[in-house]
């Protein structure tokens, strides 16, 4: 029976409860799914060290010594115990904190110790480490990779560990080297010289040395960024064909706004605007991706394509996923539309317009009055219906299910075309695989005049001193937002919280009025603060970070971000983006306590650094990897990486999507003889099935 057929429960070390825990934690059915759970690290069995030689860089190390005197301390669970290890020039301490009983040491005996060392009090010692009497060591234990597998805490409570892992994958062996089916087509394998599937799951598991085991992850890499593309792209070649709506004129309405802009557009802006002009006219439904830096100008960018289709006929929506900027847009459309009078009717629609109130608006929508429509996800309600709805616009669009946006285009027979904006900069490697359907337009040029902020980091022990400037910027005739991480108080994570810090602020500057606002407040009271805020009302507005997106306060010149270590980049780069809005210089203040780990500081010297969300957004991927950034940037990610890096493995990813690309130039729908393995390994991975690649838009 195949690999891929045999279920797991008889396999080799297996049985019916470890299959249980095997499919529940893992998913893993078959044979073949035990051999795709990949080794997480491997540990170089061949080298053996002295102890003379450790250094805090050290994972784990193996060293050949006795056990010279050793002791316990305390009793029951509060047992411990510590021993001497000797090398026959340096010692080293052990310690058991678990299973006392179990351990037996022997003097006069040589051990093999296996382990991993940290330093206490200038020595090394090493916690319940692996210690093997010499003549019960076998070859395996001293050669080559051993790998190291994940693992979940209820696998290990049946004794289910990495070491487990490892047995039962050695028992499948065999009959994996008698071969498995290819995945990848003998062309591909022979122009990027990868090594076949057989090999590469051989070697993944028991290289037999670094090279190898180096080919075979590059291989198995390659496969699954391979197949990620080949669906992605098999998609965009579908969606290419579909008809939309022909948009060729550039009129009256567009021109007279050119026109009377009291600024001109930057190059970036224009060449962005000429890649969707493109688009509308091309007789194919438009979906693309617009990506600007906070502060690019997206929304002008956005407003003259509305203006393009609403010359050749169409009506227009842009939703938003929050009342407090949809109301911006409203607001900021209607000031830039004033020169044109009644040429173009813009329309408000959110979970706070009155049922009075919405009837004009469902009536001028249907008689193709309203041109366009701004709203929340009031906007996906059945009884919003449009006359001719030619382009849906969605801002900060990862914030809205897939589903919820879909909605949108099922209200036309045609799909009117789709512009979705963020303005989170996103790393190449993640655009390619989450928005890989998708065409990418790029305002990477802020317009002139914007000062850049200036973002400086201090130890919360110089609040008094940052205090002071606070009070200068405010005299001044500023405005100051104070962000706080949490809303109540979390002495487990030593958080400055929400409500204390409102009070802070309250003593320190008594003579000001300040405003509060967070996620768990009422719509409407949070809107009053933040309008209280907005026009000036109160001086200083401390926030969780629901303000990170969609606030635009020219006057606010001063971003206090309170233990700025509990933020990731992006968020620390979207939070900084509310400054910096208007002609004034800004400030980005980073408050974090004394003591961080490199980690964090390498985010806050990277914030010190650069204002360039992009290089922002690829350090972001460097020090995150992509899970938690694809969380951030779309709603149901349909794919996991089991071994790919999109963080590391952005040269792989290329050649993946060159591979793909070069198949379905020459058959887009995988009906070849030679393609119909890629059309079947597709299903397999239910790819296909599992997310619907026509509505990520």
């Amino acid at each position: 029976m195949e690999l891929s057929q045999r279920d797991i429960t008889y396999c080799k070390n297996v049985g019916a409860k470890r299959a249980d825990i095997l499919r529940s934690e893992l998913g893993v059915r078959t044979a073949m799914d035990m051999l795709r759970q990949y080794p997480y690290k491997y540990i170089d069995r061949s080298r053996f060290y002295r102890i003379a030689e450790l250094d805090d860089e050290d994972t784990y190390v193996q060293i050949v010594g006795e056990v010279t005197e050793w002791h316990t301390i305390g009793i029951g669970k509060a047992q411990r115990l510590s021993a001497t290890f000797f090398d026959g020039t340096h010692q080293c301490e052990l310690v058991w904190f678990r299973g006392v009983q179990y351990v037996k040491l022997q003097r006069g005996v040589k051990y093999l110790l296996f382990g991993k060392p940290s330093r206490f009090n200038h020595t090394y010692n090493f916690v319940h480490p692996d210690l093997t009497p010499w003549d019960k060591v076998t070859p395996e234990m001293t050669q080559g990779l051993e790998p190291y597998y994940n693992t979940t805490e209820k696998m290990k409570r049946i004794n289910l560990n990495s070491k487990a892992m490892r047995s039962i994958i050695a028992e499948m062996l065999p009959d994996l080297k008698a071969g498995v089916p290819d995945t990848i087509g003998a062309d591909i394998l022979q122009r990027y010289r990868l090594m076949s599937l057989t090999d590469a799951l051989t070697n993944v598991h028991f290289p037999k040395d670094t090279q190898a085991m180096q080919n075979a992850r590059a291989r198995l890499k390659f496969e699954e960024l391979f197949y990620i593309q080949l669906q992605i792209l098999r998609q965009m070649k579908r969606r290419e064909q579909n008809p939309g709506f022909r948009m060729p004129m550039v009129g009256s309405r567009f021109h007279g706004l050119y026109n009377v802009l009291p600024f001109p557009l930057t190059n970036a802006q224009k060449r962005v605007i000429r890649e969707i002009h493109d688009d509308l006219k091309s007789g194919h439904q438009m979906n693309r991706l617009l990506q600007g830096d906070v502060g690019s100008g997206k929304t002008l960018v956005a407003l003259l394509c509305c203006l393009l289709a609403i010359d050749n006929g169409y009506q227009t929506c842009i939703m938003a996923p929050t009342e407090i900027l949809a109301n911006q847009h409203y607001e900021t459309l209607k000031t830039f539309l004033a020169p044109l009078g009644d040429a173009v009717h813009v329309a408000l629609l959110t979970g706070s317009t009155t049922a009075k109130n919405r009837i004009p608006i469902h009536n001028g929508l249907m008689n193709g009055s309203i041109n366009i429509l701004i709203g929340t996800h009031a906007l996906l309600e059945d009884n919003v219906q449009w006359q001719n709805l030619g382009l849906v616009i969605i801002d900060e669009q990862h914030r809205f299910g897939v589903a919820q946006r879909a909605k949108l285009w099922t209200k036309n027979e045609i799909p009117p075309h789709v512009l979705v904006m963020t303005a989170t900069p996103i790393p190449r490697t993640l655009a390619m695989t989450v928005y890989g359907d998708l065409q990418v337009s790029v305002i990477d040029e802020l317009p002139p005049g914007r000062k850049p902020v200036q973002t400086i980091h201090y130890s919360l022990q110089k609040r008094a001193q940052v205090y002071s400037f606070v009070r200068k910027q405010i005299q001044a005739g500023r405005q100051v937002y104070v962000v706080f991480p949490l809303i109540k108080e979390n002495e487990k994570l030593d958080l400055r919280d929400l409500n204390n810090g409102f009070n802070e602020m309250c003593e320190a500057f008594p003579e000001y009025k300040i405003s509060m606002v967070h996620g768990q407040m009422k719509a409407a009271d949070k809107d009053l603060q933040m309008q209280r805020f907005v026009n000036g009302e109160t001086q200083i507005l401390v926030a969780t970070t629901v303000i990170e997106v969609g606030v635009n306060v020219p006057n606010a010149t001063v971003m206090i971000i309170q233990n700025a270590e509990r933020f990731g980049l992006s968020q620390l780069h979207q939070l900084r983006g509310r400054v910096g809005r208007g002609g004034d210089q800004s400030y980005c203040l980073l408050l974090t306590r004394m003591e961080l780990t490199t980690d964090t500081r390498k985010r806050m010297d990277i914030m010190v650094a650069t204002n360039d969300g992009f290089r922002i957004a690829e350090a972001d991927l460097a020090l995150r990897g992509p899970g938690d950034l694809e969380g951030t940037l779309q709603s149901g990610t349909p794919f996991n990486l089991h071994i790919a890096n999109l963080a590391t493995d952005g040269q792989l990813l290329n050649l993946a999507r060159q591979a793909a690309l070069g198949i379905l130039d020459k058959d887009p729908l995988l009906e070849d003889e030679m393609n119909r393995m890629y059309k079947r390994q597709l299903d397999i991975l239910r790819i296909e099935q599992s997310y619907n690649w026509s509505e990520i838009s």
